[in-house]
Formats: C-alpha cells, sequence, structure tokens
C-alpha cells in the first residue's frame, strides 16, 4: 500500500509507492530518500487521513493527492490545488469576468460578458459544464479574480492536456501595458491584464501567460484565448500577428526574437484580442439596445460564432471589426460640434480586434473551431 513522505524541498507530503527507495517531488522536483522501516506504519494509515481508496488514475479527481513516480518513472505534471471542477473531458475553459466593484475604474459588462461566453460555449460548443471555471468577483474566495486565483486557473486550464483537447481562456476586464525590462518584445513594451488586486499585488504580464499556457501545449492540443481588455493585441506573446486592413487584406507579421522562444511544444495557439496594444476597449449598450452592457469585442465575437457556423478565422476576425465599426458608427454624433465631442468619448484611436497564432496559416481557408 501506498505510504506518504514528506518532501525534503518544497514540505509537502507526497504518496510513495511501497516499493520505491526514492522518490522525486511532481511539484518541486526534489529527490527524497524514502524510509522503509515506516511502510507498515504508513500501511494502515486510516482512510479519513488520506481519504478512501480510488480505483481512478493517481491524481485524478477533486480531492486526489498528486502520486509521486520513481526515479525510472515520468512524473505527471502537477495538479494545482484549485477548484472543485473536474480536470476530465476533451474540453476545458477558464473564464475570467472582473466588474471592480467599487473601484473608481470600476467595469458594468464584464461580469455579462463570461455569461454569455458560458452559455456559448455549453449550449451551442459542447463543452461540458463541470469543465468550465469561471472567475468573477463574488463572494467565494477561490472563484474571486485575485491575481493568484487567475494563476491557478490558468495552470489548471493546461494541466494533464493531451492530444485532441480544446481549451478556452476569456477574460474580460481591464489590461495595460508596462515597459519591457528582459528585451524581449519588438515594441518595448509587456502587456499585462488587471486581477482584482492589482493595485497591491500586481499585473499578470504576458510573459508569465505565455510561460504558463502557450509553451507547455503538446502536439496535438488546441489553446483559443478571447482577450476582451485593453492593451491586449499580443497578450499571450505569441509569435505571429495578423495585420489586417480595413478591406481584409492581411500579413502575418513575426514577433520573434532570436533569444526567446514564444511557441508552444508543438500544439496550436490562437488568440482573439479586443484591440492592438497602442488601443483600448470598452463596455458598451450599442449592442444589447438595452441598459445591460458587455463587451464590444466578446459579444462581437459570440454573434459572429452563433450566426455563421462554420466560419473560417479570417470571416470571424472580419465579422467582429465590421461589427464593431457598425455600433461606433451608430453611437457617433453629427453637427457643427461631432468632432469635438466624437473626439472626446471614442478617442482619435479605433478599436479594432486582433488575431495572432504560434503559427502563420491562410485564414480565409481554415475553419475556426472550438
Amino acid at each position: 500500500m501506498a505510504r506518504r513522505e514528506r518532501c525534503n524541498g518544497c514540505k509537502l507530503y507526497l504518496m510513495v509507492p511501497p516499493e520505491a527507495q526514492s522518490i522525486r517531488c511532481a511539484v518541486c522536483h526534489t529527490i527524497t530518500n524514502t524510509n522503509n522501516a515506516a511502510i507498515a506504519r504508513w500501511g494502515h494509515v486510516h482512510d479519513s487521513l488520506i481519504g478512501p481508496r480510488r480505483t481512478s488514475p493517481h491524481g485524478s479527481g477533486t480531492h486526489a493527492f498528486p502520486y509521486v513516480y520513481g526515479p525510472h518513472q515520468r512524473p505527471p505534471q502537477p495538479r494545482p490545488p484549485l477548484s472543485p471542477v473536474s480536470v476530465h473531458g476533451r474540453k476545458r475553459a477558464l473564464l475570467c469576468g472582473l466588474n471592480y466593484y467599487g473601484k473608481p475604474y470600476g467595469l458594468k459588462g464584464s461580469i455579462n460578458d463570461v455569461k454569455c461566453m458560458r452559455y456559448l460555449l455549453v449550449e451551442k460548443l459542447g463543452f461540458p459544464i463541470d469543465s468550465i471555471l469561471m472567475l468573477t468577483d463574488e463572494k467565494d474566495p477561490y472563484k474571486i479574480p485575485t491575481k493568484q486565483n487567475i494563476r491557478k486557473g490558468l495552470k489548471w486550464l493546461v494541466y494533464g492536456c493531451q492530444p485532441g483537447d480544446s481549451l478556452v481562456f476569456h477574460f474580460s476586464g481591464h489590461g495595460d501595458r508596462q515597459i519591457d525590462y528582459d528585451n524581449d518584445e519588438v515594441d518595448g513594451f509587456d502587456e499585462a491584464l488587471c486581477p482584482l488586486d492589482h493595485d497591491t499585488e500586481g499585473k499578470i504580464i504576458d510573459d508569465e501567460i505565455n510561460a504558463t499556457i502557450v509553451r507547455p501545449l503538446p502536439r496535438g492540443a488546441m489553446l483559443h484565448a478571447i482577450i476582451d481588455a485593453c492593451h491586449s493585441g499580443t497578450i499571450l506573446d505569441l509569435p505571429f500577428v495578423c495585420r489586417m486592413n480595413k478591406e481584409g487584406f492581411y500579413i502575418w507579421e513575426d514577433q520573434r526574437k532570436p533569444s526567446f522562444y514564444k511557441g508552444t511544444s508543438g500544439g496550436l495557439a490562437y488568440c482573439f484580442s479586443a484591440c492592438d496594444d497602442n488601443q483600448v476597449s470598452a463596455d458598451t449598450t450599442a449592442f444589447t439596445k438595452t441598459s445591460t452592457r458587455t463587451g464590444a469585442m466578446t459579444f462581437s465575437f459570440i454573434q459572429a460564432v452563433e450566426n455563421e457556423p462554420g466560419l473560417t478565422y479570417g470571416r470571424l476576425l472580419n465579422a467582429m471589426r465590421n461589427a464593431i465599426r457598425d455600433a461606433k458608427a451608430g453611437l457617433r454624433l453629427s453637427g457643427p460640434i461631432a468632432t469635438l465631442v466624437n473626439k472626446v468619448f471614442f478617442g482619435s484611436t479605433s478599436q479594432e480586434p486582433q488575431l495572432s497564432s504560434s503559427y502563420t496559416f491562410d485564414i480565409y481557408s481554415k475553419r475556426f473551431v472550438l
């Protein structure tokens, strides 16, 4: 019977096969020599201490202990102790909606965005409801989109990812940009997401997001990020950005720098962003025609996917851009003071959704599939 040993590195208790004489921690990778004399003592530990025995694979299920393999076995990726959401299934999604209640920079449409996205994924695209983790401004401390919880959610999203899996990361909230200090950005800036506690804990920059959910993506797996935030054009730090003009013509812009690898481990990663790195996005009532606010990008994305099943990546990007242009055109004023008022309320730079990818492809022939 497996027993428990404390890791010499991180001090976590590890489940050890009875025949193992040394173990490697799946969390910190420290090798710990085991005490065989303790086998009998730990072999009779009551189920109430380590939980009932399971027939499911080691480390699976909500409350299972991570299984630690011997020196000649490949350790599994550690399961982040995040939430009661099952890691089983071929489709999985992390949805983060931040209204920043009580803050002077609060939003009104972000939680509506993730609720709409969950409906699309479950009702239209076949995502199991228990494979979706939502982080919103709620009372459950494990479901509040703090920096720590978003980090855990990102690790949960890619945990145990296998060929054939489809992953979705949706974020609706504030984005920002800051000086790039490690010289891995073409434009000299890191893009960042703003968690609920970013004022005290700091932002989550694109370098970390890339390292967490892009680089581990194995061959045969697919990741789509839908980021409804300001300055989000390259928020996943993917190697290629699709530069498209208003007529729909495009080229792929290479964002790679020789000393930095920002690709996957063989999987495919795509990111639809609300706007370019130097632009801002907005939530609005223009699409709902009611007092209910939504993010312009999220609404236009969902609308395009629902209205045109089987559309291509190029058609989707164009549909989103056209919807936002049309909505803004309908809101703009005309008359003697139109130029001044429109500049104040809409700014000099329009919001244009962006597409980036881990590789280049023909956006007008490849079908969009989640």
